[in-house]
């Protein structure tokens, strides 16, 4: 999905599969002064080549200057290479660098390595701000029960929020694969029937969820909840929704689309943004 300062593109598809932009749209939606803005919520790799072709009729009718927010930066988790792994986060990156945006804005990045491959970037952290509606919502008791995240990446991005109980997981994966093999808390609790929030950035089938919260609740953990910025759609073919495990998922639009069901509350993203 592309949005041009607020509004959604449409595209059409040739028979062949090749994209076709309407450039009236583009034209009518365009501002030759203050900057235009573009938003790029990836769905497909097709979605980074109608971005392409959206900056590049900008630059071409000489329509001002353009700023980009990626609600979700695809190819996050290829952030280094191992063995003989591919590097693809870098070669995104460079898709986008070589578009030329005066400024980009990234949505919770998995990690640093984002913004060091990304020219003129910065990020915001929404999950941050989303904690605050989640424990409300929950009746979540800082005094009395707990965050918990289930890496140490996780730890450095989200543990730094004041007042909360913190448990922290150490998870063993395999690279290769992407399977978590074992996954063990670091803490303890002071009593059982407290809640939980688990809190990261990225769910996509819930494997990693669902061993954390396996062991919350062989620590006593009578209700848990999972805020995760992102949340793609696989979420709905793993066993997370039905495993009885975690009683509720906050996430945002960044992927999902929709109002969200009886189990996923989606907030959206726009408001969040500066």
């Amino acid at each position: 999905m592309i949005r041009l300062n607020g509004e959604t593109l449409a595209f059409e598809t040739y028979p062949n599969g090749e994209t076709r932009m309407d450039g009236d749209r583009i034209l009518a939606l365009a501002r030759t002064e203050g900057g235009n803005r573009i938003a790029f919520k990836y769905g497909t790799d097709a979605d980074l080549i109608k971005l392409m072709f959206v900056k590049s009729y900008l630059d071409d009718r000489c329509l001002g200057t353009a700023a980009l927010d990626v609600y979700y930066m695809p190819y996050s988790r290829m952030d280094r290479a191992e063995g003989a792994s591919a590097f693809t986060l870098k070669y995104a990156a460079r898709m986008i660098n070589a578009m030329n945006f005066e400024r980009v804005t990234v949505v919770e990045p998995h990690s640093d390595v984002t913004l060091a491959l990304l020219d003129r970037s910065r990020a915001i952290y929404p999950t941050l701000e989303l904690l605050g509606r989640v424990t409300a919502e929950t009746g979540f008791d800082p005094s009395a029960d707990y965050l918990f995240f289930p890496d140490a990446g996780a730890q450095k991005r989200y543990g730094r929020v004041e007042g909360f109980k913190q448990l922290v997981g150490h998870k063993e994966r395999d690279f290769r694969t992407g399977r978590i093999q074992k996954l063990d808390v670091a803490g303890g609790v002071d009593r059982e029937g407290f809640q939980a929030i688990i809190v990261d950035d990225l769910c996509s089938y819930g494997g990693t969820f669902l061993l954390s919260a396996e062991r919350l609740r062989e620590l006593g953990a009578a209700r848990i909840y999972l805020l995760a910025t992102h949340c793609e759609n696989a979420i709905y073919q793993g066993k997370l929704p039905a495993s009885g495990l975690i009683d509720r998922v906050y996430t945002t639009d960044t992927i999902l689309d929709g109002p969200g069901t009886d189990f996923i509350t989606i907030y959206p993203i726009g408001g969040m943004l500066p």
